[in-house]
């Protein structure tokens, strides 16, 4: 009989008694309320790999603004409401904007220097101040200009062929990214960095940081010293497999925009503006920061658009009505001889409304990536333990019936309502989709006019209905979540065809030849 099975059972029983015993038994007098846990392992059969945002929502409306669980003596931190988020991530920034460190995500896999990833101190400022540099408010108009093209690009594939929807959006995502950050042209068929990027995504949301990230060897970090053919060692044989693909991805695309400056033969780029920026004051860390940063910029905006695409296209088939309203208020105000343009933003509210109801309605990134307390903290007479491990749960502040009634339905009228100032913060999606305080998502400002423009030209040009068969019959499409940190749908059946001769027209309106 194979003593594997005995030696798993064995390292896991130690491991929860080592964990046990380095707890403070003090510091659980007052924590805030949660689910009541097992003895040694905690909340471990409380809690899911697969949406754990679900059981989440479950226990914000049991336990209230903020939640208490442990796994194996690892506090994990739920902040269910704008006022918690606010309070603690934004006011707090100071001891809550630290990450993770995670031994396997961070050394074994090679993504410490990620963006998302690494501990708050100069590092992450410096990086930080970069990716402000490219997506600050007043750089997006910069962008405007590509973000045409891609959509136009995006719309004749489109047209070309509905059912590929999926791989349309990838390829419109990351070719936009890929531009934006090293000046590269996504090339016809299977280009090599836009390949390499979505293996690398799929990696970091699916295996690397699945389940929250957390592995065994974060928890005894002395697992990482195990020799490879030992049982239980696997993870070290899949991290090496990951850090080198990681590494590939980092370093390719970055080589791509030195060899093009040294060549004089390039678009510019984030990159390339930066390296002339810095080349006579280069600090030691500058390329090294620049390089990962770059890398991290695809991440945080490639998937959150994917995710919020497909969450368009899913109201759309349930929601039918909210297309053609969108569609009577682009002809009325664009008219149909040209596509709408990002200056025709502020002239189209009810179009504003369905895009902010989309992301409240989808959430693209339910819990968002967990911050680190840095030190014991105090709120509301609970004390929460250093190295809690604090999640904001966007799912259950875009689900609360105080601030959204009806939150389960798609109603983008709710954002066409006049209300003060506070109330139009407090229930405005973009406060909570990109996360919150030093660690909000940098590529917020990029994602927001891209997805804009992206859905609003779709909306202009395109109907959205359900599939019918052979006999006339509807098909109700079927929606599949396996995502473990976006929200982001498998692929469903849809009928997307342009609206009339004209639309396909003005679809052609372009320099560019179908890819």
């Amino acid at each position: 009989m194979s003593s594997a099975p005995i030696i798993v059972a064995t390292t896991g029983f130690l491991l929860a008694v080592f964990v046990w015993l380095r707890r403070s038994k003090a510091s659980t007098a007052s924590l805030p309320p949660g689910p009541k846990p097992l003895p040694l392992v905690g909340n471990l059969r409380d809690l899911s790999a697969k949406e754990l945002w679900l059981p989440a929502q479950k226990w914000a409306k049991q336990y209230g603004d903020v939640v208490y669980v442990h796994v194996f003596g690892q506090g994990l931190v739920f902040l269910n409401t704008p006022e918690a988020v606010f309070d603690l991530l934004d006011q707090r920034g100071a001891i809550y904007s630290d990450k993770p460190q995670l031994v396997m995500t961070g050394e074994l896999c090679g993504c410490k220097n990620m963006v998302a990833f690494t501990t708050y101190g100069d590092q992450s400022k410096r990086q930080r101040k970069l990716m402000h540099k490219a997506f600050a408010t007043h750089v997006i108009p910069t962008y405007y200009p590509l973000l045409e093209t891609e959509t136009r690009a995006f719309l004749r594939r489109l047209a070309a062929d509905p059912s590929d929807y999926t791989r349309h959006t990838r390829r419109y995502a990351g070719g936009l990214t890929l531009s934006v950050v090293y000046g590269y042209e996504v090339q016809t068929g299977e280009d090599k960095f836009l390949q390499l990027a979505e293996e690398c995504v799929d990696l970091l949301a699916n295996h690397i940081a699945s389940g929250g990230g957390i592995w065994p060897v974060d928890i005894i970090p002395a697992l990482q010293y195990l020799p490879n053919w030992a049982p239980g060692a696997g993870f070290k044989l899949k991290a090496a497999r990951w850090k080198a693909k990681m590494e590939e991805f980092v370093d390719k695309p970055y080589e791509f925009v030195k060899n093009s400056m040294a060549s004089g033969d390039y678009t510019p780029s984030f990159c390339s503006t930066l390296l002339e920026d810095e080349k006579s004051k280069a600090t030691d860390h500058f390329e090294f920061d620049l390089k990962w940063t770059a890398n991290s910029m695809y991440s945080a905006s490639a998937d959150t658009t994917i995710a919020l695409f497909s969450h368009f296209l899913m109201a759309m088939l349930l929601y039918p009505e909210a297309l053609h309203q969108a569609q009577k208020e682009i002809d009325s105000v664009v008219g149909t001889d040209r596509l709408p343009t990002m200056m025709d933003r502020s002239s189209l509210p009810y179009v504003q409304a369905l895009i902010n109801e989309t992301l409240r309605w989808g959430v693209p990134v339910p819990l968002n990536l967990p911050h680190r307390l840095m030190e014991d903290d105090i709120y509301r007479g609970k004390h929460i333990p250093k190295g809690s491990l604090i999640f904001g749960n966007i799912w259950a502040i875009m689900r609360d019936e105080r601030l959204y009634p009806n939150a389960d339905k798609f109603q983008p009228e709710r954002f066409m309502e006049v209300v003060d100032e506070e109330t139009a913060k407090r229930r405005d999606p973009n406060n909570y989709a990109f996360g919150f305080g030093r660690r909000r998502c940098p590529g917020a400002n990029l994602v927001d006019s891209s997805a804009w423009l992206l859905i609003t030209s779709v909306i202009a040009t395109m109907n959205i209905t359900k599939p019918v068969d052979k006999t006339g019959k509807v098909i109700e499409p079927e929606f599949v979540f396996e995502n473990f940190i976006f929200r982001t749908p498998n692929k469903f059946k849809c009928d997307i065809r342009p609206r009339s001769e004209k639309a396909l027209e003005l679809i052609g309106q372009t320099e560019f030849a179908l890819l």
